[in-house]
């Protein structure tokens, strides 16, 4: 296995069994937040986001499909992002498993594809051993994430709303990336919404923003990627993003759009206090450190991916 390129057997799961026991859901809104990375700041303001939609009379529930930590890199800062996310829906992204069972030789299990950097790689994988060293200093934390499922499936408003980490066949895997639905790989994600039996896939893991549809089998379906709730994902704009799910007309805060059926899904942003955030990260990663390298850019002023090109037509 090569540390931070591929992953172990365990991250593996069969597309067919996804969607065999759903979860009903009984709230109006969800909220599926994924790449929070540790970002407190990211945190606060969703559950303000929620709070308000639930002043105007709409419940919310909040799902956290992975990687809710990474760069909290201390003792206080990693209890108060897990002991917080544990509270509502969650599952596992490859940072949890790694941090609540270390794998032999997977390093930060992000199974990234060729087209990144081995830069990126190989400081993904100290950063995560920093955290391990975190994670072994709070054992009953650690033994909630190891509980943790690496998938949920979701029956809202009539629909299956599969929610995991990287794509159908792997709590890490590719196939849901900006990068392959941007070279027409598709083909295969209408597969996988057929053989699961979803009407909709919400993901992250990728860390860029996208929502794509098409008609599989004589039915709309659906792919919603966030990208990042913890970071920028867009030119220019350090916000983060989350997927809104409701049975009613998008917010007009939401960046792009869809619909399902009746269902509205959308891009969201999450404009959390930046400056706050990007000091504390500052403290925690200074110059120098992996994830000043990898991210500080980032953090500041997002990526070069612009609003219009998040939408994937059929």
């Amino acid at each position: 296995m090569t540390e931070g390129r591929s992953c172990p057997l365990a991250y593996r799961y069969d597309p067919a069994t996804l969607c065999r026991e759903p979860e009903p859901v009984t709230e109006d809104v969800i909220y599926v937040v994924g790449g929070l990375y540790g970002n407190p700041f990211a945190l606060d303001e969703i559950e303000r986001m929620a709070a308000q939609e639930e002043r105007l009379g709409r419940r919310v529930r909040l799902v956290f499909n992975g990687d809710f930590n990474w760069f909290n890199a201390s003792d206080e800062l990693f209890r108060d992002i897990n002991q917080r996310v544990l509270n509502h829906t969650a599952s596992l992204g490859n940072v949890e498993y790694e941090l609540a069972n270390p794998s032999d030789g997977a390093g930060c299990g992000c199974a990234y594809p060729s087209f990144v950097d081995q830069g990126v790689v190989e400081r993904s994988n100290r950063i995560m051993v920093r955290l391990q060293g975190i994670a072994d200093k709070h054992p009953d934390l650690q033994a909630q994430l190891a509980k943790l499922p690496r998938y949920r499936c979701l029956m809202f408003g009539g629909l299956k709303i599969l929610v995991l980490h990287g794509d159908p066949e792997s709590l890490a895997g590719w196939g849901l990336s900006h990068e392959s639905f941007s070279a027409g790989k598709d083909s295969e994600v209408k597969c996988w919404l057929e053989v699961a039996g979803a009407d909709a896939i919400i993901c992250t893991h990728t860390c860029l923003p996208l929502i794509w549809s098409s008609r599989v089998a004589g039915c709309d379906r659906m792919v919603a990627n966030n990208g990042s709730a913890g970071m920028g994902n867009l030119r220019d704009d350090p916000r983060g993003l989350l997927v809104r799910i409701a049975l009613e007309p998008a917010p007009e805060t939401a960046l792009v759009s869809r619909n399902i059926a009746d269902m509205a899904v959308s891009l969201v942003p999450v404009p959390f206090d930046h400056d706050a955030w990007l000091d504390r990260f500052d403290h925690l990663w200074p110059a120098g450190t992996e994830a000043a390298e990898s991210y500080r850019n980032r953090i500041l002023s997002g990526t070069e991916l612009s609003a219009e090109n998040m939408l994937f037509p059929s």
